[in-house]
């Protein structure tokens, strides 16, 4: 049983997203929050294996909860809720150790595959917030989105055919035994070829190099919406 932690300051975001876990036999929401401090305090009591966390929250914010929850129990797995607009507080997350991201107005079944998959300690990054980061990332100025995935595009060649294989899959969301069984080798084998591709993409986690599979184009993203 995977246990889940939902933190939203909206009541009504919270009944939603757990009537949605609700319907998947194998997930349990153990604890509910209202604000970051909650949160954080929830998450040591209960220890989830997931906390669900909006990415603006009064007093602690989603980013500062999910920092404290990753350094006081690590076991505990963070994916963020986001809306459009939000791409800076994203790429805040993302830096911060978020293990996914999923858009408020997305479909139920994201919800239900994203919390699975980081449980299982895979990445999970919604297409449409994929799409919005690269885009997002570029926004500086009018050359930067070729010049980066240009440049994500190097970085990506630069590794081995197998490892190429390994962001794919990881970029889809896939967790390492996932992909171990798509490519018929141990588990063991995929952990040692993960911590190859985040280091020669230096890249401090699977989110992060995720968003250089979708930049390189190595992971159909969908357009962007507003």
């Amino acid at each position: 049983m995977i246990r889940v932690l939902v933190a939203d300051d909206e009541p009504m975001i919270r009944a939603g997203v757990r009537a949605v876990l609700a319907t998947a036999a194998d997930i349990e929401v153990v604890a509910e929050a209202g604000d970051g401090h909650d949160a954080v305090e929830l998450a040591r009591r209960h220890r989830p294996a997931v906390a669900v966390l909006d990415i603006r929250m009064p007093g602690l914010s989603g980013i500062e909860a999910a920092a404290e929850i990753r350094a006081g129990v690590p076991d505990t797995k963070v994916l963020m809720l986001t809306t459009f607009g939000e791409d800076d507080y994203i790429l805040q997350a993302l830096g911060g150790g978020a293990a996914g991201f999923l858009i408020k107005s997305g479909e139920p079944e994201e919800l239900v595959a994203g919390v699975r998959a980081v449980a299982e300690g895979a990445a999970y990054l919604s297409p449409k917030v994929a799409a919005r980061v690269v885009a997002h990332l570029a926004s500086t100025n009018a050359g930067a989105l070729a010049g980066r995935r240009s440049a994500a595009r190097e970085r990506v060649a630069a590794l081995t055919a197998r490892e190429r294989e390994v962001l794919a899959l990881l970029g889809s969301g896939l967790s390492n035994g996932q992909i171990a069984r798509r490519l018929h080798v141990v588990e063991g084998t995929v952990k040692a070829h993960v911590s190859s591709v985040l280091a020669r993409l230096g890249v401090d986690n699977r989110a992060a190099a995720a968003v250089v599979a979708h930049e390189a184009g190595t992971i159909p993203a969908q357009p962007p919406q507003t």
